[in-house]
Parts: structure tokens; sequence; C-alpha cells
């Protein structure tokens, strides 16, 4: 049985910076906080714990002082950075260039939309770190539409924003701009917000899910991204599974497969998928 693993699968660069960036300042310094998980990947969440990264919460961000604080890829809200200066902590700010830029952008359009008495509406995630970072730009106010048919929030009689979190499906969000269009809004403009890695990442992936017998998807439960990318890969081939590290194949699954494809979504280490195709090897 021949095992693959997918060569585009794995960080994004956003991931990349961040990671990189905590294990830079454990290596200078020692203990370091990192507000919320690092990368949405227990397995790596746990190896930057033994080098000494202790995952906190906002509430415990407001109880520190004197220290240094990891903002992670995603993103933090203005009032995160208000915080921190209050309590004179020093962040290392690893957020990713891609979601920084969106959180100026939609600044600007929150005080475009303020002074016409317009909305910013945000495709994401509720509760998702990007879309708090986001949605914190617009002091709160921004409506958060989840899914191209949950547009009721929205008023279609007032100017419209539209923007959506860098992780989301682009074939989502063009659905969702004609179901907006349809209401015939008088002031709308929708901004492509994408992030072109994980645009490009879902037809990559086809190709490589096309090639094998069977694929193995490697990543974290609360991972947006992978399970967007899992559900993309079970519709071109049946055959996928969704695991979150080599404990949990099952030799049944591999069974006659003359080709075994390992892939991961961008929060996915590629230290991990090794691991999951030495255990394929093993059990084939």
């Amino acid at each position: 049985m021949e095992v693959r693993i997918d060569d585009n699968a794995g960080y994004c660069f956003g991931v990349v910076k961040a990671i990189g960036a905590a294990e830079e300042e454990l290596s200078r310094k020692g203990a370091l906080y990192c507000l919320g998980d690092i990368v949405h990947n227990s397995a790596e969440v746990e190896r930057l714990k033994s080098e000494g990264l202790e995952v906190i919460d906002h509430r415990r961000l407001g109880q520190l002082s004197g220290c240094r604080v990891l903002i992670r890829a995603h993103g933090e809200p203005p009032e995160t950075y208000r915080t921190a200066k209050e309590r004179n902590i020093e962040l290392i700010d690893a957020t990713c260039p891609i979601v920084l830029a969106l959180q100026q952008r939609i600044r600007r359009g929150y005080d475009e939309m303020q002074a016409v008495g317009g909305q910013v509406v945000i495709f994401g995630k509720p509760g998702h770190a990007e879309v708090v970072g986001l949605t914190g730009q617009t002091g709160g106010t921004a409506v958060i539409v989840s899914s191209p048919d949950d547009i009721e929030a929205i008023d279609f009689t007032k100017p419209v924003r539209l923007y959506s979190q860098t992780t989301k499906s682009r074939d989502e969000y063009r659905t969702l701009i004609a179901n907006i269009e349809a209401h015939g809004p008088a002031d709308f403009v929708a901004y492509d917000t994408v992030c072109n890695r994980v645009a490009n990442r879902a037809r990559e992936l086809e190709e490589f899910a096309r090639s094998v017998d069977v694929l193995i998807f490697v990543a974290g439960a609360n991972s947006s991204n992978g399970h967007y990318l899992y559900e993309y890969c079970r519709k071109v081939q049946p055959a996928t599974h969704l695991i979150a590290g080599a404990d949990q194949l099952k030799p049944e699954w591999v069974d006659g497969a003359r080709a075994v494809g390992i892939s991961g979504a961008t929060s996915t280490p590629r230290w991990l998928m090794e691991e999951v195709a030495g255990r394929l090897r093993v059990i084939s």
C-alpha cells in the first residue's frame, strides 16, 4: 500500500508566523502567555505548552500585569490592546497580515456606514476568534451572518457593506452575495476578503482526493477550516475519514487500498501528518 502526504497540506503562512513567534519568544525569555489556543489543533497546542506556552482567556488577561502575551494569527478586537496597555502587558502581535488588513478595511467600512446610517455585515462563524476581532472593529455592532440563507437580521432598506471571515468558503460567499442582491438594497458593496490560500486549497485538495483510494484527513475538532475541507473532500472521495491523530485510525478503512492519502487543515502540523503516515505503514 502506498501512503502519500499531500504536499499542499498544513500550515498557512499566518499560522507559521504565529508559531515561529511563540517558539522564538520561548527560546529567548522562557514563559509566555497566549490569548486563546495558538492554533486549532490540540496536539500542537500541547507541544507548545510543554515548551512553556500558557494559554489564557480574556478574563485572565485582565488580571495579569508586567508580562508578555502572544496574540495569535486570528487577531484581536481593539479592547484587547487597551487592556494590555492599562496592565503594562507586552504584546507579541502575530496577527495574520491578511486578517489585519481585513480588520482595517472593516474599520473604514464601519466609519463610512456610521456617517450614512448603514450597517456592516460579516459572513462568519459566531464566536470564532477571527470574527470576534473583526466585530470589535465596529464596536460590536456588525451583523454576523453564518450561512448564505441567514440574512433575516439584515435591514435591506439601509446601506450594506459585506465582508467575509478569511477562512470561509468562497462559493458560499458568492451565494450569500447573490441572495442579498436579490433583496435589492439600494447601496450594497461586497468585498472579496476570503483568503486565497483557503480558496485555492479546496481545488488543490480535490485533485489529491481523486488520486487516492482512501483519504485520511487530519484536523483538530475545533478547526472550522478543517471541517469545511473535510466535507469538501467527502464530496469527491467518499472514502474520506476525519481524525485528530494517529490513535484514531482504523485498519478496516484501508483494507484493499492501493493508495492512501493524508491531508489536513491549515492548522494541522506536518509532524502530525507524518505520525499518521507512520502508523498507516505499520498497519498496512
